[in-house]
């Protein structure tokens, strides 16, 4: 019978997580691969009348090429969510009025979380790419119980105004997705496909005698 290692696996590519977001840093971190941190420099706006799908796809993608350009021969993973609510798409409130706001737009409503993954392997220069739709249902609360849960928890830096693993998930009446470490932040479901594809091992073990 296999005996199974604790140890990382001896992968010959480097992982470097191109992105700030601590909560990408502690999802990657589950899969116990070596990994390292650069931020990408870039601008997130999206074009004129692009898609919430192509934005996050473009930025995942633009992301990891700007870190895999200073990390030659590595394996660079970048992401990008956006949030949409009737197509429009809503950013970090980065204030508390503003993500009062949002949970109020929001709701009683629907809202499609567009979490986009890509792979970007510096050996090849080739690319694999995906976007993991979550659609999220809030539940219609009255202000005052936004206006605490914003003060307790301030997500002010999550597109939608709540963190589905804090307290947040309160605020929350139904998560439907494929995938969920989406909604967090980096889908570890279609990562670690796109990591075997590229060559990663996630386990090691040697045949007992």
């Amino acid at each position: 019978m296999p005996i199974i290692q604790n140890s990382p696996p001896d992968n010959d590519a480097r992982l470097v997580l191109a992105s700030s977001s601590a909560y990408r840093r502690e999802l990657l971190g589950r899969l116990q691969l070596p990994f390292s941190v650069d931020v990408p420099d870039i601008d997130e706006s999206p074009l004129p009348g692009e898609t919430p799908s192509a934005t996050a796809l473009r930025l995942a993608r633009d992301k990891a090429a700007a870190v895999a350009a200073r990390h030659p021969g590595a394996l660079v993973i970048g992401s990008d969510q956006v949030a949409t609510l009737d197509d429009e798409q809503i950013g970090k409130p980065g204030s508390h009025p503003a993500a009062l706001a949002q949970l109020q737009k929001m709701r009683g409503r629907e809202v499609i979380f567009h979490t986009a993954l890509c792979l970007w392997d510096g050996r090849n220069n080739t690319s694999q790419l995906a976007d993991i739709q979550t659609v999220v249902t809030f539940r219609d609360l009255p202000d005052a119980e936004l206006d605490a849960y914003l003060r307790i928890e301030q997500p002010y830096d999550c597109a939608g105004s709540a963190k589905n693993e804090g307290l947040g998930i309160a605020i929350l009446e139904r998560i439907a997705t494929d995938d969920p470490t989406a909604l967090t932040g980096l889908p570890l479901i279609a990562l670690t496909g796109m990591l075997r594809n590229a060559g990663v091992s996630f386990f090691h073990f040697t045949q007992q005698p």
